[in-house]
């Protein structure tokens, strides 16, 4: 049997084509269906329980793409068997609780005078033991490329007036607001439904009367005004880590892609201005620490159809280098949105581009597309096999918060963490590891009794001293007997430095959540590196302790040098050497 070509006009079914791989794969949460007319009884339970295990590994988001065989030759369905598919389908999906949504249709042509379609579904239905899917998507740029601006058009649903107030929103400092530059990491959340229905926040302006984007994807939802009403109203969550532009920043930067383990990085390019500034570190930051990117070209209504397509050459150009080695894909209907989303998950060759406009809204539709039916990149197996092992949560933002006391954000690593339970965090500045308890937990703004490994939220400590805490540690389970280190081996490229890297050279370490000083102790084998060269280095902290794992990848930075690589060897001090102590409220401690 042959391939048979769609009778449509545009992509035609080469971009469906693309999307798949093939023969069925067994894992995976992609389906491939040639009908589902009137099963019987027990092919209907049985079609159920593959539901649930396409969801299982999609971790509560599965493709059905019906009129496919099995070996995803496309045949195509007539419109009576078609219609009948998805009656079943839609049966299946109530049986499990989930919901529906048609991505999108194709003709083929199969040697038959009676139109023949291909249907794709999204299938979507929150896991049991979640209150939302969650993505984290660190959105990076240079200065003055239209970051803010962008989140703030996306999570609040208006268009911005050309003048950056849709950014205003989203700034922590009267300084940000003055000069109109990101200098510390913001949280914006993007909710859809099961249906694929956006959310958004309520605007804090005086002016309602722009407009308000919508499609068949986009509902504004006038009683979704608040980020918890949001939580509770949505299956899926996209949280974007804004992060700063300006070189001066960098180091915030850095520190919010290492230590906030984002799924995914935009970068986002003027159309005006290209690859400029900080572009290119922010580029390879995300490849350096292996962070899937797709970059959205903004302000496009700023420039002409030469300029953009200019600047989208000049980045195919990079992309198509050595050293990337990316296969770029310029996303221009909802087709290529969803083959983008699709492609995008399953090779990390694949970088989508868009090009899009806050201020006309042009194109940022096929954004939320591609945002709506990104999956996670971990299935649900190694989500289990991380939930197994002992609790361990990063400490990378503190608060005091009135009447609650003190508050401490970040990720949970591995494990699960309950309302009530006993932890040790550390390590302080002499090593040692301190007792408390975790009163109560909230995610996006939500309360939430259990979390789960991979999720990020807030916990709260009641009493417990602030001054005792700092970025960089760790909250981890007692039965854990954290080790910790001042001096470590690390595995390292050297990307940069002016003149030769030797011994007694001070650079800035980030590794996860750790940032600290350190002074270079040892090159093994080697007297002096260059750069590009490769070596095993002997690093020391000069200020406190950190806790780090064999394997964690690696940063440093001073100055214009640069290097990364992964910690190979740790000279631990064990807790027994150090101690548990016990805080008791503030300024008491005991053994």
């Amino acid at each position: 049997m042959r391939r048979r070509k769609s009778r449509r006009g545009g992509s035609g079914t080469g971009d469906w084509e693309n999307t798949r791989t093939g023969k069925l794969a067994e894992d995976g949460n992609i389906e491939y269906k040639l009908k589902l007319v009137n099963p019987s009884q027990y092919r209907f339970e049985h079609l159920v329980t593959q539901m649930k295990w396409r969801l299982q590994e999609g971790r509560g988001e599965a493709v059905y793409q019906i009129g496919v065989e099995d070996n995803g030759l496309l045949v195509g369905l007539s419109e009576e068997e078609m219609r009948a598919s998805l009656k079943t389908l839609r049966r299946m999906a109530e049986k499990v609780g989930a919901d529906i949504t048609v991505l999108r249709e194709r003709e083929v042509d199969y040697d038959s005078d009676v139109p023949r379609k291909i249907t794709e579904v999204l299938v979507r239905k929150v896991p049991d033991n979640q209150q939302f899917l969650d993505l984290r998507v660190a959105v990076l740029g240079n200065v003055d490329s239209g970051k803010s601006t962008l989140l703030g058009v996306l999570t609040q649903g208006e268009l911005d007036n050309g003048r950056g107030r849709a950014r205003l929103n989203l700034f922590r400092h009267l300084h940000e607001i003055q000069s109109g530059r990101t200098s510390s990491i913001s949280f914006e959340i993007l909710g859809f439904n099961s249906k694929g229905e956006t959310f958004y926040l309520t605007p804090m302006v005086d002016d309602l009367s722009l407009l308000i984007l919508r499609s068949k994807w986009v509902v504004n939802y006038s009683d979704s005004r608040t980020a918890e009403e949001i939580c509770e109203s949505s299956s899926k969550m996209i949280t974007f880590i804004d992060l700063a532009g300006h070189h001066k920043y960098l180091k915030t930067t850095i520190f919010g892609l290492t230590s906030y383990c984002p799924d995914f990085a935009m970068l986002v390019v003027s159309a005006n201005t290209g690859i400029a500034g900080t572009t290119r570190e922010h580029l390879g930051l995300a490849m350096a620490l292996k962070v899937p990117f797709f970059i959205v070209v903004s302000k496009v209504d700023l420039c002409s159809k030469a300029t953009v397509e200019r600047t989208v050459k000049q980045l195919e150009r990079i992309l198509k280098q050595p050293g990337c080695n990316k296969l770029p894909l310029l996303v221009n209907s909802d087709d290529d949105a969803v083959t983008a989303a699709q492609q995008f998950a399953q090779s990390p060759n694949i970088t989508p581009i868009f090009t899009l406009s806050s201020v006309s809204g042009e194109n940022l539709d096929l954004l939320k597309v591609f945002l709506n039916i990104l999956p996670p990149l971990t299935n649900s197996k190694e989500q289990e096999e991380l939930m197994q092992q002992l609790t361990e949560f990063q400490v990378d933002e503190i608060y005091t918060v009135p009447e609650v006391g003190t508050v401490v954000g970040g990720t949970l690593s591995s494990g699960i963490c309950r309302e009530g339970e006993n932890l040790v965090v550390g390590p302080t500045d002499d090593g040692k590891f301190l007792r408390l308890k975790v009163c109560s937990i909230q995610r996006n703004r939500s309360a939430c009794r259990v979390l789960r490994a991979g999720q990020a939220a807030t916990l709260a400590l009641g009493p417990f001293d602030r001054s005792l805490l700092r970025k960089g540690m760790v909250m981890v389970s007692p039965e854990m007997n954290p080790t910790i280190c001042s001096v470590f081996e690390a595995e390292i490229v050297l990307l940069f430095h002016a003149t030769t890297f030797r011994k007694g050279f001070q650079v800035t370490v980030h590794v996860g959540n750790v940032r600290q000083t350190a002074i270079v102790e040892k090159i093994h084998g080697k007297d002096k590196l260059r750069t590009g060269e490769k070596a095993v280095v002997c690093f020391r902290f000069i200020k406190h302790p950190e806790y780090l794992k064999i394997g964690a990848k690696l940063l440093f930075r001073e100055g214009v040098t640069k290097g990364i690589g992964h910690v190979t060897d740790l000279q631990a001090i064990t807790t027994k050497e150090n101690g548990l102590e016990e805080s008791l409220g503030p300024g008491q401690l005991s053994f």
